[in-house]
């Protein structure tokens, strides 16, 4: 019955995800990675339910199916997170299951009495294949796995580089997604089909339940800046990553420019306090001050010695500290003060603080 209720689920979800108007890559993506995993759940009930005879070209089918979840998973993850820059290789990644189509097409060719013979005889004549298939099936799930967590890595510090704020960024859907696709991979390496599938379904339950409560998962809503899953991020040539300081070297900005730059930086926070606003973006910031992403990105790297996000906040925090100290706002409590200095939550305002000051408000103020 889990099993049965587990392929309703995510069928549904299927449904769900190609009715959705506006469908993102990532959308379609995640539609048919569903859809390959409800149709090898589908494969698996028939096996536990010994019901093959009903669909006797599907014996076996289920063999190579484990490869398909690691990159479904990396290119989901891409493409959220905007890093799916080439696209015309995609396909390259499901190389390895239709290798295995192949090396499996003798024992396709076979009868279904045959193939079911070879099947209540544990593999007997396919013993090898099956052991060389089982490693490749491990490797390509652990590394995958591995690969998707990189990509968050790198978007986590893409975000820090281009935005002032990272609350609203809700990245937990895919750290769940992630999270949840390795512990199948442990339980493959430790326990039974049984209890394998047990918690593929489960899993999928979760997709379902916390796919559809995250806006913009499985609805038509829009993502607004309040319950966004993944901001999109500026072109890649624009994206700040370690390998952008030797764009820095190369880029013909003098030091004396950069100086330049950094001082009309100073002015402009000093005079406008841009930082007090919330959603303050480096792109927003750049076209302030008349340059390029790039160029503003290195001045703040190379003058201040931060990234943007740490940049910004360190500005909201000395502000901070100048308003908490005026006799008038002694009425006001320390929250509703930061977030006049452009905080936008509690925890936000208490992390950033202590990163500067080394210190919590309250043992600043005392």
């Amino acid at each position: 019955m889990l099993y049965l209720a587990g392929i309703i689920i995510t069928f549904f979800l299927v449904v769900i995800l190609t009715s959705k108007k506006n469908k993102s890559e990532a959308d379609k993506i995640l539609a048919l990675w569903l859809f390959f995993t409800g149709f090898h759940l589908f494969l698996y009930y028939l096996h536990y339910k010994n019901d093959f005879s009903s669909f006797p070209f599907s014996l076996g089918l289920e063999l190579p199916m484990p490869l398909l979840q690691g990159p479904f998973l990396y290119l989901y993850t891409s493409a959220l997170t905007h890093q799916n820059e080439n696209k015309k290789y995609n396909l390259l990644h499901f190389l390895p299951f239709a290798i295995a189509i192949l090396f499996l097409m003798p024992f396709f060719s076979l009868s279904f009495q045959e193939k079911l013979k070879v099947f209540q005889n544990e593999g007997k004549g396919y013993e090898n294949l099956i052991l060389v298939l089982y490693g490749v099936i491990l490797l390509s799930g652990i590394a995958y796995a591995f690969l998707s967590l990189r990509k968050l890595s790198k978007h986590r510090k893409n975000i820090s580089n281009q935005f002032s704020f990272n609350e609203k960024i809700n990245l937990r859907w895919l750290q769940y997604l992630i999270l949840g696709s390795s512990i199948i991979w442990l339980v493959v390496i430790f326990y039974e089909e049984e209890y394998i599938f047990s918690v593929v379904v489960f899993y999928l339950m979760f997709i379902g339940y916390f796919g559809i409560k995250q806006v913009g998962i499985f609805t038509n809503q829009a993502i607004s800046a309040n319950n966004i899953l993944s901001l999109p991020l500026i072109e890649n040539d624009e994206i700040e990553t370690v390998s952008e300081k030797i764009k820095y070297e190369k880029s013909g900005l003098s030091n004396t420019e950069l100086q330049s730059i950094h001082q009309k930086l100073i002015e402009l926070m000093k005079n406008q306090k841009l930082y007090k606003n919330p959603d303050l973006t480096l792109t927003e910031l750049s076209q302030k001050l008349n340059v390029h992403s790039n160029v503003l990105s290195q001045v703040i790297n190379s003058a201040e010695e931060k990234n943007f996000y740490d940049y910004i906040n360190s500005q909201r925090v000395e502000e901070f500290k100048k308003l908490i100290l005026l006799p008038e706002n002694q009425k006001f409590t320390l929250l509703s003060i930061a977030f006049e200095c452009g905080f936008n939550s509690k925890t936000a305002f208490n992390r950033n603080f202590k990163k500067v000051t080394g210190l919590s408000p309250s043992e600043y103020l005392k």
